[in-house]
């Protein structure tokens, strides 16, 4: 399963508020200096702690951990 681009969008913006707020970060930060570039690479290292929820038009909900996604 692969994320739409307004999904990561959604996802890395989620992250990154949380980071800017006091969330302590899931990865090793050397050389990072922003939320977001933190967000990123915890979603390429499969370590985000979040999960979509898909609502399909038929009126089934699927929950995706966004770890799985690449």
């Amino acid at each position: 399963m692969q994320l739409s681009k307004y999904e990561k969008v959604r996802v890395l913006g989620a992250r990154a508020f949380q980071l800017s707020m006091g969330a302590p970060p899931l990865v090793d930060i050397s050389g990072l200096n922003d939320a977001v570039s933190i967000a990123e690479k915890e979603l390429r290292e499969g370590k985000l702690p979040l999960i979509i929820r898909r609502t399909f038009p038929d009126g089934t909900i699927k929950e995706i951990d966004v770890n799985i996604c690449k």
